[in-house]
């Protein structure tokens, strides 16, 4: 099953192009994630499956919506079917793990017992597998703000899977964590792309990750995307390509050999 086709896409602000002639197809269970230098256009691709982005030519299906085509009650629609995980998390830091993660099944619910805070047993058991999950069953009634960065980036993919989701956009989700925290998110991710089934698509500055945690690689350059494929055919060379032959010269290397990317260089 296809979950996400482009054709000829280009992608801007304004009058301003900054991704052309993209063709995508991205089909249900893949788990992706979009590398390139700072600026070149991964948070503009990522946020268009999302319908955030300007569609300036081209065809773009999500979930064989014509997103190029939509709005008001079926964008709403598509977008309930679609959960997001940001840089900066977007808790509410004043409200419990388990208040964060409940407010993912606003769609499910009426709006007086969620203003109440009122959940079902079964609403709680979901609660629970979720937070079972991203490992933070023993924090449900901590403060968010109490949390840790990786923690809190944890609380908000539990709270994207609460959505039940059929895709998961993931917007830079390691890039202001520590290595350890970065990891752990990554794995999570991971996990509820095998256990799960949910197509992922996510963008990264750490290559290494990349590698490592996803099924896929897209990777940008000069507007375009000039690799599309598993980890393990991206070459040396492409890798250079793709960062403008920008990187610092290494003893450390990736699994398979490649050249680790520091974030300071394509920041």
């Amino acid at each position: 099953m296809v979950h996400i086709q482009a054709g000829s896409l280009s992608l801007g602000y304004g009058q301003k192009t900054i991704l052309k002639g993209v063709n995508l197809c991205v089909r249900k269970g893949e788990f992706i994630s979009i590398i390139g230098p700072s600026g070149v256009g991964k948070s503009t691709l990522l946020m268009a499956l999302n319908a955030s982005t300007a569609i300036l030519r081209g065809e773009l299906f999500v979930l064989e919506k014509a997103v190029h085509n939509i709005s008001g009650q079926a964008l709403k629609k598509l977008r309930s079917r679609i959960g997001v995980i940001f840089q900066g998390y977007n808790l509410v830091k004043r409200l419990s793990v388990l208040d964060n993660v409940a407010s993912g099944m606003l769609q499910q619910v009426s709006l007086f017992p969620a203003m109440l805070k009122y959940y079902t047993s079964s609403q709680y058991r979901k609660i629970y597998e979720y937070l079972k999950i991203v490992s933070l069953e023993q924090e449900a009634l901590q403060r968010c703000d109490r949390l840790s960065g990786g923690q809190m980036q944890r609380v908000a993919i539990a709270r994207a899977l609460a959505q039940e989701p059929e895709i998961i956009l993931a917007d830079e989700p390691i890039s202001s964590l520590d290595p350890v925290s970065a990891k752990k998110v990554m794995e999570t991710l991971r996990e509820i792309n095998r256990n799960y089934g949910i197509s992922i698509v996510s963008n990264l500055h750490q290559l290494n990750y990349a590698q490592e945690c996803c099924s896929r690689i897209i990777g940008l350059h000069n507007g375009q995307i000039v690799f599309d494929g598993p980890p393990d055919v991206l070459t040396r060379e492409m890798v250079d390509h793709i960062y403008h032959g920008e990187r610092r010269e290494q003893d450390r290397c990736l699994p398979g050999g490649l050249p680790f990317i520091p974030e300071a260089v394509v920041a």
